[in-house]
């Protein structure tokens, strides 16, 4: 039995000659000769997957085929952070897609199922602070030991195309891709408002910025610093991104909804109001224009070039004082909801154009430069936040819509246009009629928004305009661990591109990390100081790294070419295999990571390397697994989560203070202590096991609740079937071909039970992917060949090849071993997957309620396929009918097709 053998068999390309382990049991003696030693043979996940584990790597059964002759399928999850350790996510996420490609390769698909590292960033660079080992050390030890955990979980990935962001023959072309970008003007470097940790001297995130306004990492209180940065004008692509939404059909509408929104595109006007004793201007962004004769004062941000210039001498202490003061506030702080706005006044004033009148200019907190114009128009009557404002600081609050019933008896046809006194205790943020508006007042707001629009445009003083929520990306981080810029700055010649053939820019090893002072890069003068590649003078290195969602908007296009030396990818190979069938992630990167991809996709598109217009067909955003997690009521922050080791389960008490748990489902993380390593599960009941708990809980899209009674009841199941197919195969039933017009009526129900199930599960993972009810359906089909009374038959034969070939995508370990014990020499993942017979779906017999005056009075079997007029006669002359009708007169029969016969009787 455990002799090695060579077979060949043939793939749609060529034949392969291999060595492999296998049970040879094709032959009826063969099988009775086994039979004593397939009935002893028990269900051992341990030796069973690291044997296929072994076999598939042998017959190189996962690597991407190069023949473009059948229909090609990408499936593909979002690539992971090397951290060091598999989490349960991981795991949920890698299995899904592997169900799908194993799935497509039975289909007759050519597949690409590839896996890589998003392995630059903050993290590594964090471990060689903290534990004095360089990041790239940290991180490839990361992905050696991540690499060998997620081949244990036995996924069918294509080893051969893995990628690195971190590793050079990858980010050479992550620079080469941000080159055009500059040569297509989408890249360019300009001052901006920045949040600057003053001790690590680099820019953060808003992310990377606690609620208190300090740094993750430093502790430091973050400060506003204008630096001069570079950026991506992903702006110049926001209305193809918004537009392009409506193309993603294969898409969730919340993801799309959030990337709408995201972007944000409004229709509005920009008003411009001249400062009174100066040439300028201020300009404004308004969605509300027909709130303008309501401008009681108008806002700079605290970083706008003209609040200097506005301020008057007797503020100028009180203005300097309050723009220090709002620096070393982040972002975050400056727009929470939940915080008061603060300003001060700048002593300027500025026109109103529609009013003449003069209204004071103050700046706030509130206010950033980099959004919008940077200045804002306050209307408080007519908006929530500048009502809280002005009543803070005691500003005008003048009403100019009104609903339309306050007005119903006011003649707005005079001459003289009414003033009308309207005092609301709040903001009126609805539409209405206007009010105190000159010659707009009594027109509903939304014909006064294009009428006033016309009028500035015709006074000179303002036009429509639209504008996006959307901003240019910023990506410039001043950190080591990421792809360098690849540009020269050049006191001649000025910002230089280094040259394609010196790509990459390779990051210096000889760095010192020690956490303070910024970048190691900017302390390298080895490194940072160049001769420029144009004019040969001395010039200097960009020492700013890229944005990790840099390396992470484009993996999937090198994934289809990944070892090409010569190019970024070729374009043929990549068009061919783009865009990506199906891409499985989790909905934390519904905006950022797919937004920017899609960014990408298109400016390559347009740089003429791509044929299509988005990366991802299909997108499904799984589920979080979540853990039973105790909690303390009594305590605060992280304290309150006690790790579930630490609890007895049967009375959950804190072990430090012994007051009463909560209990809850939580996803699980280190901090609430409610996790499950995998490698433990897999331990105790093999992974086959731990696939199918985590398909069969719930639906992919939704939250799943790890349940250890549940993972055993599926380690059940899959011993129900093991024992049900050696108990066959050890049988050594002879396998002729069934005889479809000479079968038994227990053959007929079983066939067509065999059937229902390939054709229930191949719909459950056609459609939404619900592959709980798939396994349900295996489940069904299982019972069914338990409960059959023709275990000699050929159809029972093809209902336990059926339910092996039904199992491998989701079991694929058990189900090749099956697959083999049962005589074939192949792997049952090259197997065509099954296709159901319409025909057998249709019973012969179906049962046919009879009713008298509406109750149920007996059931009886009639011919499927029997008419109306049929179903009444075989409905008379039953026995109980007979009984029940004797000396009544029949007054109605209703008939149901294929359900009932009801008799309506006096």
């Amino acid at each position: 039995m455990d002799s090695k053998s060579k077979i060949s068999f043939k793939t749609p390309s060529q034949t392969l000659k291999i060595t492999h382990l296998s049970i040879r049991l094709s032959m009826t003696e063969n099988l009775k000769a086994k039979s004593n030693d397939i009935a002893l043979n028990k269900y051992s996940p341990a030796t069973i997957e690291e044997k296929w584990q072994k076999t598939w790597s042998e017959l190189n059964l996962d690597n991407t085929p190069t023949e473009n002759n059948k229909p090609k399928f990408y499936a593909l999850s979002m690539f992971p952070y090397p951290s060091g350790s598999l989490h349960m996510g991981h795991v949920r996420n890698y299995t899904i897609t592997d169900v799908i490609a194993r799935l497509k390769r039975m289909q007759g698909y050519r597949v690409l199922h590839p896996m890589g590292w998003d392995a630059f960033g903050l993290p590594a660079e964090n471990a060689a602070i903290d534990r004095g080992v360089p990041p790239a050390k940290w991180t490839y030890q990361n992905i050696a030991q991540m690499r060998q955990q997620l081949q244990r979980l036995g996924l069918s990935i294509d080893w051969e195309s893995e990628v690195a962001t971190c590793s050079p023959d990858y980010y050479k072309w992550t620079q080469w891709i941000f080159l055009q970008f500059l040569q297509a003007g989408l890249a360019y470097q300009k001052e901006a408002a920045v949040n600057w940790d003053p001790i690590d001297q680099t820019v953060l995130a808003n992310e990377q910025v606690d609620s208190e306004g300090r740094s993750w990492r430093s502790g430091a209180k973050v400060e506003r610093k204008l630096l001069r940065q570079w950026f991506f004008k992903i702006t110049d692509y926001a209305e193809e991104l918004l537009n392009d939404l409506d193309k993603l059909t294969g898409w969730p509408e919340r993801v799309k909804l959030m990337q709408a929104n995201w972007i944000g595109k409004s229709v509005g006007a920009y008003l411009e109001f001249p400062i009174v004793g100066m040439e300028e201007k201020i300009g404004v962004y308004t969605t509300r224009p027909d709130t303008v004769f309501g401008v009681s004062y108008v806002v700079l941000a605290p970083e706008h070039p003209l609040t200097k210039r506005v301020t008057t001498k007797d503020q100028q202490a009180a203005v300097n004082a309050f723009i220090t003061e709002v620096s070393h506030q982040s972002e975050l702080e400056r727009t929470a909801e939940d915080r008061p706005k603060r300003g001060i006044p700048t002593g300027g004033r500025v026109i109103n154009p529609f009013t003449g009148e003069e209204v004071p200019i103050w700046i706030a907190d509130y206010v950033l430069y980099e959004y919008g114009t940077g200045a804002v128009m306050g209307v408080p009557a007519h908006d929530v936040r500048d009502f809280k404002f002005a009543d803070n600081y005691n500003l005008p609050i003048e009403f100019v819509i009104v609903e339309p019933e306050a007005v119903a008896n006011v003649d707005f046809q005079q001459e003289e246009p009414p003033l009308i006194m309207i005092d609301y205790d709040s903001a009126y943020t609805e539409p209405g009629v206007l009010i105190n508006s000159g010659q707009f007042t009594g027109m509903n707001s939304v014909d006064a928004k294009a009428a006033i629009v016309k009028y500035a445009e015709e006074q000179g003083f303002g036009k429509e305009r639209i504008q996006y929520r959307l901003r240019d990306w910023l990506i410039s981080r001043q950190r080591y661990w990421g792809a360098p810029i690849p540009v020269i700055h050049c006191p001649n010649c000025g910002i230089v591109p280094v040259p394609d053939q010196d790509l990459p820019v390779q990051l210096p090893e000889e760095v010192e990390f020690t956490g303070r002072g910024g970048s190691p890069l900017t302390q390298l003068e080895s490194w940072v100081n160049v001769l420029c590649p144009t004019c040969g003078i001395p010039a200097k290195r960009e020492t700013d790294t890229m944005d990790t969602f840099i390396d992470s908007s484009w993996y999937f296009l090198r994934f289809t070419d990944a070892k090409n030396e010569q190019q970024v990818f070729d374009p043929a190979k990549t068009n061919d295999w783009m865009p990506i069938d199906q891409y499985v992630g989790g909905i934390e990167h519904a905006i950022l990571h797919l937004l920017y991809s899609r960014f990408f996709t298109k400016v390559l598109r347009d740089r003429g390397l791509l044929n299509f217009d988005e990366p991802f067909a299909r997108l499904l955003t799984q589920g979080m697994v979540q853990g039973l997690t105790y909690m303390n009521p009594n305590k605060g922050g992280k304290d309150k989560w006690v790790p579930s080791h630490l609890v007895n389960p049967a009375d959950p008490r804190d072990p430090q203070t012994g007051e009463p748990l909560q209990r809850l489902y939580a996803t699980m993380s280190k901090s609430k202590g409610n996790g499950v390593a995998p490698e433990d599960v897999i331990s105790k009941y093999g992974i086959d096991t731990a696939r199918m708990f985590i398909l069969f809980k719930a639906p992919p899209e939704k939250d799943l609740e790890w349940d250890e009674a549940d993972v055993e009841g599926q380690f059940r199941f899959l011993n129900r079937v093991w024992r049900l197919v050696t108990d066959y195969a050890a049988a050594g039933v002879s396998r002729k071909q069934a005889q479809l017009a000479d079968l038994s009526k227990p053959e007929k129900e079983l066939r067509r039970a065999i059937h229902t199930a390939i054709k229930s599960v191949t719909e459950d993972l056609e459609d939404e992917y619900q592959f709980n009810t798939a396994i349900s359906e295996l489940m069904k089909l299982s019972n069914s060949l338990t409960d059959s009374d023709c275990k000699n038959s050929p159809i029972y034969a093809e209902g336990i090849q059926s339910l092996v070939a039904l199992l491998a995508p989701f079991a694929p370990h058990i189900a090749d071993e099956l697959w083999h014990l049962l005589g074939n020499k192949n792997s049952v993942h090259t197997q065509t997957w099954p296709a159901f017979d319409a025909a057998a779906l249709i019973a012969d017999e179906i049962t046919l309620v009879i009713q008298i005056n509406g109750k149920k009075r007996a059931d009886i079997q009639v011919p499927s396929q029997a008419d109306k007029a049929e179903l009444e006669k075989y409905a008379r002359e039953s026995e109980v009918v007979q009984r029940h009708l004797e000396g009544k007169e029949i007054k109605k029969v209703i008939v149901v097709p294929g359900k009932l016969v009801n008799f309506v009787v006096v």
